[in-house]
């Protein structure tokens, strides 16, 4: 195994409460313990990520740290559904345009966070006078219960999934699901031979309060399936990092063997596969994100922090059709909403200048609609991609600028 170096958290990391802290040295412990116990002291990135998100002792989401939202210090990022009800009810209007096509009155969504996106489309629903059933498969507890408490009003119209279904029909929503799916990270070295990168243990464990114990090292790649991908994938460049995430590709593969009818709409940051691996980003895209400060070091404060990879549009597109599935559209997230009218469900500003209660919510709407939109923002780095089977094109949300072209 080959040692690497990576930069560490940039100076000004928000200091850590006592409770905090106690659970990071907890996580240490365990981690250590699991590295310690691999072949060879190397553990693949991509467990190292499913452990600290997903663990049930120590995972970033199986804890009950407030992920979402836009104040410090209760949450570490933003999603489009916090942002504003009006991404909720415009996705609604592409649903809707699904279900007149006959598609049953259902719907089922991943990774459902705070509930935000499910009360808004069941709520823009609701004044059409639609009952739609409204499905989730939340893998974190903690999150669960915060649904289950934000949706108590809508009664038996909501109901939570222990696992897949065996079919289903309806519309699919997944918001920021796939970026949070543990990847594998390779890299080319200097000889451009692949390399698995992977985890093992400091050669002296931290004694300060936010030194990780661990450490990066590579060894020569050894999953056959893997260096296939990569080695087609990757660029000819010495030394280029990047990911591939093989259980992405596997859950959009799945997608083929219970959706029955209906369509997937997919929103994420990514790039099809020609800008995904471009050579000048060298160094992947792994990100991490803790209370509104995003970086790039994923071995500091394992459990604590949300670890992400952006989205190669490709892949899951090529493993779309695989399973049999339509790729029915892809564009900017700008794009969909404004092809699905997002505009036009805006409020007009409130006549009365003097109601200042009034005037700051829809202050506080155009500030959030605009960085839905705005390319600088969520507009352009955020992708849709809508996938189906027994779907009829052309969905609204894609009638112009579909990008399909580009995967």
């Amino acid at each position: 195994m080959q040692r690497l170096t990576f930069p560490v958290f940039p100076a000004g990391l928000p200091q850590l409460e006592p409770e905090l802290l106690a659970r990071l040295n907890h996580h240490h412990e365990q981690l250590i313990n699991l590295v310690a116990v691999q072949p060879d002291g190397f553990l693949p990135f991509d467990q190292w990520m499913h452990h600290t998100l997903y663990a049930p002792d120590i995972g970033y989401y199986s804890g009950g740290s407030t992920k979402f939202g836009s104040q410090l210090p209760i949450g570490d990022f933003t999603t489009a559904p916090e942002l504003t009800p009006i991404f909720g009810h415009t996705l609604a209007q592409q649903a809707l345009q699904i279900f007149d096509q006959g598609v049953p009155l259902q719907i089922l969504e991943f990774g459902a966070g705070s509930g935000a996106l499910a009360e808004a489309v069941l709520g823009y629903f609701a004044q059409l006078g639609h009952a739609v059933q409204y499905q989730i498969l939340e893998i974190s507890p903690s999150l669960r219960h915060r649904q289950q408490q934000r949706l108590a009003s809508f009664g038996d119209q909501v109901s939570w999934l222990e696992g897949l279904p065996s079919a289903f029909e309806g519309v699919v929503l997944a918001n920021e699901l796939l970026d949070a799916m543990p990847t594998h990270i390779v890299r080319r070295d200097a000889e451009l031979t692949l390399h698995e990168v992977g985890i093992s243990l400091a050669d002296t464990q931290a004694d300060q309060r936010l030194q990780s114990p661990f450490q990066w090292t590579m060894r020569p790649l050894q999953d056959t399936q893997l260096a296939e991908l990569a080695e087609a994938r990757l660029p000819q460049i010495p030394n280029y990092q990047s990911e591939l995430n093989l259980q992405a590709e596997s859950w959009v593969r799945s997608l083929g063997d219970w959706l029955a009818r209906g369509a997937v709409l997919l929103f994420d940051y990514g790039f099809p596969q020609h800008e995904y691996y471009h050579a000048q980003r060298s160094e992947g895209t792994l990100m991490c994100h803790f209370r509104h400060h995003a970086h790039g070091e994923a071995l500091i404060l394992p459990g604590l922090q949300d670890l992400t990879a952006h989205v190669d549009f490709t892949a899951m597109a090529d493993s779309a059709v695989e399973a049999g599935l339509d790729v029915l559209g892809y564009t900017s997230q700008a794009r969909f909403l404004l092809n699905c009218g997002i505009t036009q469900l805006l409020d007009q500003p409130p006549s009365d200048s003097s109601n200042t209660i009034a005037l700051a919510t829809w202050n506080h709407t155009m500030g959030a609609v605009q960085k839905l939109l705005s390319e600088a923002e969520m507009g352009e780095l955020f992708k849709v991609l809508a996938l189906g089977k027994e779907v009829d094109p052309p969905l609204i949300g894609f009638l112009q600028g579909d990008r399909r072209d580009r995967l």
